[in-house]
């Protein structure tokens, strides 16, 4: 349903406004993915919630297209404290 747009740079560890910025625009939806979703809820699925730039982006590009409802689903969620990686941790 979407096309990323824009190549995005690894989003890992940078910081919120940098996260947003990044997604801002890389997606859109594809012209004959917007029959199928016209007026109708969408279920987005993603990986991790960190920051919530990406999903924020792709459900505007979801509702410009003609989504009339979107909805997020993720598996984990990094909590604030958990933002930025351990230094000293080896693996």
């Amino acid at each position: 349903l979407l096309a990323r747009q824009l190549h995005a740079f690894d989003r890992g560890w940078r910081e919120r406004h940098e996260r947003e910025e990044n997604v801002r625009a890389a997606f859109r939806v594809l012209p004959d993915a917007e029959i199928q979703i016209s007026g109708r809820r969408v279920l987005v699925v993603d990986d991790v919630y960190t920051t919530g730039a990406t999903v924020r982006a792709v459900a505007k590009a979801l509702k410009r297209g003609g989504a009339g409802a979107v909805d997020v689903l993720t598996f984990a969620r990094v909590l604030p404290g958990d933002f930025r990686p351990d230094e000293s941790a080896t693996i």
